[in-house]
């Protein structure tokens, strides 16, 4: 079975969402209330990765809901609520980044979350020890692959980051980003093989180990 296929569960929070939506066009705040508190945090998570200045996460967050309300008459559904907001959150931090003269660069913090399913795949496996040397070699290898997603061209990283980060299916980022479906499997493939050629020579020093 494909994994681009929308399972139930993100059928029926899409249903919701438009519903939200529909009642805050027609005048129930409240409703917009509840969309904010849905995805704040992720919002935030998401800013987070592209700016390492700590004290403006909020402050474009809150600039993103804001730009999300006012234009909230021209979402139509064509894509996923989330996938809507979150080209706003993108560019309103890219708008903020550049009024700034600052470059757009992943945090150190950009792969750990509260939550395990956002948690990334690699990072998941590597935590699942509980020894030292286990620990250390998480940590190691978790710098590389937040290095390695430094270098990667900016519509790489978008593209990987919304994979395998926010769990996007290739249909909701190529609706995103606003490019085929065919542009965004190659971007991702060459995203992972990028971070993979950092990670090997890593994982490989690890003798003994199996990972």
């Amino acid at each position: 079975m494909s994994d681009d296929l929308p399972s139930p569960a993100a059928g029926k929070a899409a249903d919701s969402d438009a519903m939200l939506v529909e009642r805050t066009v027609a005048g129930d705040q409240k409703a917009f209330e509840l969309l904010v508190i849905k995805y704040q945090r992720r919002i935030q998570r998401l800013i987070g990765r592209m700016v390492r200045d700590v004290d403006l996460v909020e402050d474009i967050a809150q600039e993103t809901f804001i730009r999300a309300y006012r234009a909230l008459a021209q979402f139509r559904g064509e894509a996923q609520f989330y996938t809507w907001l979150y080209r706003i959150a993108v560019n309103t931090a890219k708008k903020a980044l550049m009024d700034l003269k600052r470059n757009p660069t992943v945090s150190e913090n950009a792969y750990k979350s509260d939550d395990d399913d956002e948690t990334s795949r690699v990072e998941n496996e590597l935590t699942s020890s509980e020894t030292p040397e286990a620990v250390l070699a998480s940590k190691e290898i978790a710098a590389i692959i937040n290095a390695a997603m430094q270098d990667l061209p900016e519509e790489l990283r978008e593209a990987i980051t919304l994979r395998e980060i926010e769990g996007l299916s290739y249909e909701e980022i190529s609706k995103a980003m606003n490019c085929p479906i065919g542009t965004v499997r190659s971007r991702i493939f060459r995203a992972r093989e990028a971070i993979s050629a950092k990670v090997k020579p890593l994982l490989e020093n690890q003798t003994g180990k199996r990972w």
